[in-house]
């Protein structure tokens, strides 16, 4: 399908979240590319420090947020640009009062992901 409404596409809690959700917008059936996402985290919400065995690309669509990126710690907000390389530790956290939202791209490959202490 080359259009679709996101609002009428599904919505589902981050397992490993807390107050963190996900929408596949496009997903590997119908991109054999690239998966596209939408994050939302709810104010307090956090999902806490993984890796993932692919590469992030995302865009901060509203709210702000801390993400820790290997070693590094940034402030983000909307319009912000990240990359996330694969296998790099990560975190994020709402540090505002509305929902801290972004797209994240992610190739279409296998992706496994590890939750660290």
């Amino acid at each position: 399908m080359a259009v679709k409404e996101m609002k009428k596409i599904p919505v589902q809690p981050v397992s490993v979240g807390k107050g963190a959700f996900i929408q596949i917008l496009i997903g590997a059936e119908e991109a054999p590319h690239f998966f596209m996402r939408r994050f939302i985290i709810e104010p307090k919400g956090h999902i806490p420090k993984h890796t993932n065995t692919v590469e992030h690309e995302q865009l901060v669509l509203r709210g702000k947020g801390r993400i820790g990126i290997g070693d590094e710690i940034f402030t983000v907000k909307k319009d912000d640009v990240l990359f996330i390389p694969a296998n790099m530790p990560h975190w994020y956290e709402n540090i505002g009062d509305e929902p801290f939202e972004f797209l994240c791209l992610i190739p279409n490959k296998e992706d496994k992901m590890q939750l660290l202490d």
